[in-house]
């Protein structure tokens, strides 16, 4: 026994407590005010097993410094933070006292560095992409559940492929003097499956071309070219027996029994059975609603689906009891209780009796706003849809929490009812998370019509023009943007409140600067100046817009051989323009419409009144209709009819107000601005009538991607209000929708059909980013 160890470790024990410390090191907390511990002279390191982890790292995640006091708290601290590296298993800390200060002393277990990963097995995939898999590598510590994490991420990407059956093992060999270990994961791939047929045993009432809508294990549909669908999956398998379980309870048979599938092999080819019991058709006999006061039980009757007679099914009972609580949360009954008790009456038959706890009416008291150390109040206060004194209308303050969600300040929102000292009445507490608004983007890009483009881009959605320097929480959107390109070169800067003067007005204005190429092969177009636009409601699918804009447009770099026509424009002028239009818009999504309507009608007016150097007008009627059709496809209608004149003392339209058509915005199997009146020399030059329809057929391809076909009409005349003569042209083609984190992508190549005869017969390719209408 070394009794010399046994005489210092009581010395120190005794020391400590008689300096106040015990014998862990920490300082007990006193009843007065704290004191400051005595000061940190030194930190030392040591280890209990091998040093895998470097003393540098140990003191870099710790608060307690030298040269600072020890503290306790901030002790607990730094074990919490060692602990959340995930490289320590054990930890202490303990400070030994000294002359003038403190020892601290930091004992340390650390786990296993692991010195080489080893994949074994993969023959038929490609290993460099299922190495990608594992997220454990040389240098890391080990860990054995991020390891099991790392398995089953290789046996799932297995499962994507196909290979059902793929088995994976790992293994660690540790090395425990010298505190590293080399892991090992090994692959049985197994054979690679794919589904030839899904079927149903015993649906005798439900089809089996329902059931095969609502499971995922089914053969590949034809357009699906690479997508997972065909591959046997033994999860999906159990989600299909949930997906099938549910769809016959939905039509009544709440006894349904749907046993494991059957999987009938044939070489790489397998056939899927599910077995199916239906059960016995459930009807509704009774029903009857305990504790209804506030509403008559007949309106109950008309608002809900289950009714004596009906077919039974539990989702049915689900969506009435979320329509009561919709129909009492309309006016305030927050603390509502709704539960339904279903008791058999006769073989097939079940009554249904809804319990309530109506609870007392409630009226907001104060609408209290947290999270939000950036965003103003009032930014948030004018998305609420109650405000104290209101009936605690449960829905519109749901609505609440999806119009804070929509803005994308924050990560996550919560609004919720807090009870208050005033009987009936309730609090609206609203909690958000705020979320960085801001972006700096910058790359390079090419399309069809720009060519080969640079930018660079700084937006704020949460910005506020008031607040120096951070200039964030005012609910402003902001935006500057540069590019620069073979064909083009632009520089914008905007800003927009969307609640001028706190009024439901959205007031936006820009600065912008742009000089184009590509717009003609025989000149360039150069405009700058500024715009402002006011915006205004109407109602949830109508907004009014109304705006003045002021810029020089200049045509210049003409070609020496171009036509008189195209030379006269050749110059600088000014144009003060009032512009304005009504939107009507029912669309679900700006981004992948699937159904609804967009119909837009605006004009402009220069010169006069408003002064510059032309003195002209335009109409324009747009209109678009999604509908939805079954396998997700979507049936697009869009047209277009304007006209641009002169008026007063104007002579003519100028080249750069006239109407052109061709490119990947409308005829896309024209060349750019191509399709319309020409000069000598077969160049456009514009004309006054223009009018055109698109017929489009998308489809789902894989997730993220879909097809398209399209017909595309239309016709520009030089005379004004001349929807008669001209040459219609018109093209088909197809096309991709690509939904990529740059933004949606379309590429369509189109084929024209009829053409005047100067626009060429070849087909065209269009490129470009962000959906067409």
């Amino acid at each position: 026994m070394n009794y010399r160890r046994i005489l210092t470790f009581c010395l120190v024990v005794l020391a400590l407590t008689a300096t106040g410390f015990d014998a862990r090191g920490q300082v007990p907390a006193p009843p007065q005010a704290p004191v400051q511990g005595p000061v940190v002279k030194s930190i030392d390191v040591q280890y209990a097993g091998p040093a895998s982890v470097a003393k540098e790292k140990i003191i870099a995640n710790m608060r307690t410094r030298v040269g600072k006091p020890y503290d306790d708290k901030v002790v607990e601290e730094d074990i919490r933070n060692l602990y959340a590296t995930g490289n320590i298993t054990n930890v202490r800390i303990f400070g030994e006292p000294t002359a003038d200060g403190v020892k601290v002393i930091v004992v340390v277990a650390a786990k296993a560095q692991i010195t080489e990963v080893i994949l074994n097995g993969v023959t038929t995939l490609k290993a460099s992409r299922v190495r990608k898999q594992i997220t454990a590598k040389p240098g890391d510590s080990l860990n054995e559940s991020s390891l099991e994490a790392d398995k089953q991420k290789i046996t799932q990407y297995y499962a994507d492929k196909g290979f059902p059956e793929t088995d994976v093992k790992f293994e660690v060999q540790a090395d425990d003097k010298a505190g590293t270990a080399r892991v090992t994961f090994t692959v049985s791939e197994g054979a690679k499956t794919t589904i030839h047929a899904t079927k149903f045993e015993g649906n005798a009432n439900v089809k089996s071309a329902d059931l095969i809508k609502a499971v995922k294990s089914k053969p590949r549909a034809f357009y699906d070219i690479l997508g997972k669908s065909g591959r046997l999956n033994t999860d999906a398998l159990q989600e299909d027996i949930g997906a099938i379980r549910e769809l016959y309870q939905s039509r009544g048979y709440v006894d349904v029994e749907v046993g494991q599938p059957r999987v009938d092999r044939s070489g790489a080819k397998v056939d899927i059975v599910f077995p199916i019991k239906e059960g016995t058709l459930y009807h509704v006999g009774k029903v009857n609603y305990e504790g209804a006061q506030v509403f008559p039980i007949d309106k109950f009757a008309k608002l809900l689906r289950i009714k004596p007679g009906s077919i039974y099914s539990p989702q049915a009972v689900r969506a009435d009891i979320k329509s009561i609580e919709d129909g009492y949360g309309a006016i305030g009954y927050v603390d509502l209780r709704v539960g339904a008790a279903v008791n058999p009456a006769a073989a097939g038959i079940v009554d249904v009796q809804y319990k309530i706890e109506e609870g007392v009416q409630s009226y907001v008291e104060h609408v209290n706003i947290q999270g939000n150390s950036r965003t103003k109040d009032k930014v948030i206060r004018r998305e609420v849809l109650v405000n104290p004194g209101d009936v605690y209308n449960t829905i519109r303050v749901d609505a609440s929490k999806q119009r804070l969600m929509n803005l994308s300040y924050f990560s996550k929102v919560d609004v919720y009812p807090g009870d208050t000292l005033v009987p009936g009445r309730k609090d609206v507490n609203v909690l958000v998370e705020e979320k960085r608004t801001g972006s700096f983007n910058f790359g390079a890009g090419f399309s069809s019509i720009d060519s080969l483009i640079g930018f660079a881009e700084i937006t704020q959605g949460n910005f506020d023009i008031t607040r120096w320097p951070y200039f964030t929480g005012g609910g402003q959107k902001f935006r500057m943007r540069l590019q620069y390109g073979t064909r083009r070169k632009d520089f914008i800067i905007a800003l927009t409140e969307p609640y001028f003067l706190d009024y439901k007005i959205s007031l936006g204005g820009e600065l912008f600067y742009r000089d184009a190429s590509f717009v003609s092969d025989v000149y360039d177009e150069r405009r700058y100046g500024f715009d402002i636009t006011g915006r205004k409601a109407i109602n949830d699918f109508t907004y009014f817009r109304l705006g003045y804009r002021l810029e020089n447009v200049g045509i210049h770099n003409v070609d020496p051989g171009a036509s008189a026509a195209i030379r006269m424009e050749e110059g600088d002028k000014l144009k003060s323009e009032i512009n304005g239009g009504i939107t009507y818009d029912t669309r679900d999504s700006v981004f992948l419409t699937r159904k609804g309507e967009r119909v837009e009608f605006s004009g402009f007016l220069n010169g006069g009144f408003l002064g510059g150097d032309i003195q002209t007008y335009g109409l324009t009627l747009a209109a678009s209709k999604y509908i939805s059709l079954p396998w997700d496809t979507i049936l697009l209608l869009n047209g277009e009819v304007g006209v641009v004149n002169t008026w007063g003392s104007g002579s003519s339209v100028p080249i750069y107000d006239r109407l052109y058509l061709g490119g990947s915005n409308n005829l896309r199997g024209f060349k750019f601005r191509d399709v319309g009146p020409k000069d000598v020399n077969d160049e456009p030059i514009g004309g006054s009538t223009l009018a055109r329809l698109t017929v489009e057929y998308t489809f789902p391809v894989i997730e993220k991607v879909r097809g398209a076909f399209f017909y595309d009409v239309g016709f520009v005349n030089a005379g004004e209000f001349d929807f008669a003569g001209g040459s219609v042209n018109s093209d088909v083609g197809f096309g991709v929708r690509l939904d990529l984190p740059i933004g949606p992508v379309r590429i369509d190549y189109g084929i024209p059909v009829q053409s005047d005869g100067s626009n060429g017969s070849g087909g065209k390719f269009n490129f470009n980013i962000g959906y067409q209408f």
